[in-house]
């Protein structure tokens, strides 16, 4: 019964995930144009439909050492835990939005042979002010 009221209360609250992306030197922008046209509105989706709160995407202003460098953080607010993890299959909205499958395909594609490294860091806020 406790596990059954902690697990609904998880799910009530919003989940946040961040997602880091590595990109090769020199195919950052590459990687940000087809970010932008071919996973971008897919994430749009969701959020309109309720999946996603909130989305913010940011890189770092200057640059680390290469063991830690990260170029994009797309940060995440899932509506829960749940939702999150659940399995949706965006393939759906992927077949509406892009009419050129092969294209959006070969770009996906594409894509991900411009990384080096992808890591996806759930994040939970910390209240100070608790005891």
């Amino acid at each position: 019964m406790y596990a059954q009221a902690a697990q609904a209360r998880a799910q009530a609250k919003p989940f946040a995930v961040e997602y880091y992306y590595k990109v090769k030197w020199g195919s950052a922008d590459e990687f940000v144009r087809l970010y932008k046209k071919n996973h971008y509105p897919l994430l749009q989706k969701q959020m309109k439909d309720g999946r996603l709160l909130q989305m913010r995407t940011e890189r770092p202003f200057y640059h680390g050492g290469e063991d830690s460098r990260w170029d994009y953080r797309v940060t995440i607010v899932w509506a829960n835990s749940t939702v999150a993890h659940d399995d949706y299959d965006d393939a759906v909205d992927a077949r509406r939005l892009f009419k050129d499958q092969e294209t959006f395909k070969r770009e996906e594609q594409r894509r991900f042979e411009l990384l080096l490294g992808h890591w996806d860091v759930p994040v939970v806020p910390v209240d100070m002010d608790k005891p």
